[in-house]
């Protein structure tokens, strides 16, 4: 993976990623280990062969950890055992999700709640967990990835929806909290990004067709598309900008 630019300031940092082994997070794990970063991600299954790509690639592995992210005290165990390795963690990626699709009728009190515990609840108790030593470090960057689903009021999927929709409002909530700590909250809103995975379940002809037709940019979107953003983010490059959500999806939707 090349990227067009490098962030000097990223180098020795401690980086937290949750689902840093796969998909998007894999590559913002690798964005991370260009920059020179000490990464740590949470994984639900071993990453054994990434790690081993990364460490022959980088000279040094990622810490990973295998970690169900809706287990609150295992992940901010894992976080612990990352800061404990690497120094306090100063920027905090919150990644993983689940946009399984599902409807309004066939869903489930359980499903539910299983849906907001991967998607939404671990962003919270993530941020709880590095706040102090944010603090003790003189600032830190959050980045909360969501959705741009509810920006398109996309169906299909509405618990998923929902959460991404908290996730902004969550960022802000924290952006306003911790900025007198010097930590930075922003939310990255992804456009439909093709990973292995949505090119296996969702990704149709017709689908992908349509889709692009929305986009300004006429290219789908693919996981690399997603690192330089997060890398700014993380960087001293933002240091003035929080509460903010930034989109990247080719331009289907418009903020502002």
């Amino acid at each position: 993976m090349e990227l067009p630019a490098s962030y000097s300031d990223l180098k020795d940092k401690s980086v937290f990623i949750t689902g840093g082994g796969s998909g998007i997070g894999a590559f913002l794990t690798e964005g991370f280990m260009q920059q020179g970063a000490k990464v740590g991600f949470v994984q639900r299954s071993p990453a054994d062969d990434f790690v081993a790509a990364m460490a022959k690639k980088y000279g040094t592995p990622p810490l990973a950890l295998t970690c169900d992210i809706t287990d609150v005290k295992a992940l901010q165990g894992a976080m612990a055992e990352v800061a404990e390795s690497h120094g306090p963690i100063q920027v905090l990626i919150n990644n993983a999700a689940n946009d399984k699709r599902h409807s309004l009728r066939e869903t489930s009190v359980e499903q539910w709640d299983q849906g907001q515990a991967i998607n939404l609840r671990p962003h919270f108790f993530a941020a709880q967990a590095v706040a102090d030593g944010m603090s003790s470090m003189g600032g830190g960057s959050i980045i909360n990835v969501s959705s741009v689903s509810y920006m398109m009021g996309n169906d299909g999927y509405p618990g998923y929806v929902a959460a991404n929709a908290a996730i902004t409002g969550l960022t802000r909530a924290l952006a306003r909290e911790l900025g007198p700590d010097k930590i930075r909250v922003n939310a990255l809103m992804p456009g439909w990004v093709l990973t292995d995975k949505q090119l296996d379940l969702w990704a149709t002809p017709e689908d992908l067709a349509a889709h692009l037709q929305r986009q300004c940019l006429k290219q789908h979107l693919k996981p690399e598309d997603m690192v330089g953003a997060t890398l700014f983010l993380a960087s001293n490059a933002s240091r003035m900008m929080t509460g903010q959500a930034m989109v990247v999806d080719g331009g289907v939707v418009v903020t502002g």
